[in-house]
């Protein structure tokens, strides 16, 4: 099986078909599997009737198991987009954190645990030579699904150590009223950055959704989808530090 030389174990997971056109995957993208261990998080992945899977499963104690061949499209992403690629599954490696999640206690993610995704990852964007921005948790190209791995997840300390995008926020400053700012200026730098948003100039659900999930991986003191100052600000300031080819676009 094709991937990192870091891995501890192999579980074959019969959830995969090959890449179209042998497509090199551009994203890695990160998730908890919101299950109460990896045992059961790896029998689910392992099922066929489950069809789901990822190429990597991190235990709590750093333990690395490998499930589906790197050169091979995984099922991890579900109806997703990101810069306009609806076919997250083909663009992407998939890592799956494991953590209760949201619909549990939603535990911090361990020192031991942080290390093995940090080695990982970076093991993987050096020999696919993945973009800074395109590593990118479930929530960022799925919003109004999921919320993964979250605003516990260590996005600054997965930055410090040479991997993925990040600048440190501004001090959360809430804003009383939405409707009397810039909504189709929002959506615009969002949409800018990658997130899969309409320009309509309304403060509607999915901008909501949107905005939550760029807290949950770049402000995370306070995931509340409102676009207060701290939230346009940082993302402002976010679109400043990336490529032309990125923040030119609009």
């Amino acid at each position: 099986m094709r991937g990192t030389r870091l891995r501890h174990d192999v579980a074959p997971s019969p959830n995969f078909e090959k890449r179209p056109d042998n497509i090199n995957p551009d994203i890695l993208l990160l998730h908890y599997t919101g299950m109460e261990s990896a045992a059961i998080a790896c029998k689910r992945l392992c099922d066929p009737a489950s069809k789901v899977s990822c190429h990597y499963l991190v235990e709590n104690d750093g333990h690395i198991i490998q499930m589906v061949d790197e050169d091979m499209r995984a099922w991890h992403a579900g109806a997703s987009s990101w810069r306009g690629v609806t076919d997250i599954n083909t663009a992407s490696i998939g890592i799956e954190i494991q953590n209760i999640g949201h619909n549990g206690d939603y535990p911090d993610f361990g020192d031991a645990q942080m290390e093995a995704v940090i080695d990982l990852c970076t093991d993987i964007v050096l020999r696919h030579d993945i973009a800074p921005e395109n590593v990118l948790g479930h929530s960022d190209v799925a919003p109004a699904r999921k919320t993964d791995p979250g605003e516990k997840f260590d996005w600054q300390r997965l930055w410090r150590a040479g991997v993925g995008h990040w600048i440190a926020p501004d001090v959360t400053d809430s804003l009383p009223d939405q409707k009397d700012h810039d909504v189709k200026g929002l959506q615009v730098l969002l949409a800018r950055y990658g997130y899969g948003i309409g320009i309509s100039g309304v403060y509607d659900d999915r901008t909501r959704s949107v905005v939550e999930a760029f807290q949950r991986h770049f402000r995370p003191a306070r995931v509340d989808g409102i676009a207060d100052a701290s939230t346009r600000s940082t993302l402002a300031r976010l679109l400043a530090t990336v490529p032309q080819r990125i923040a030119g676009k609009g």
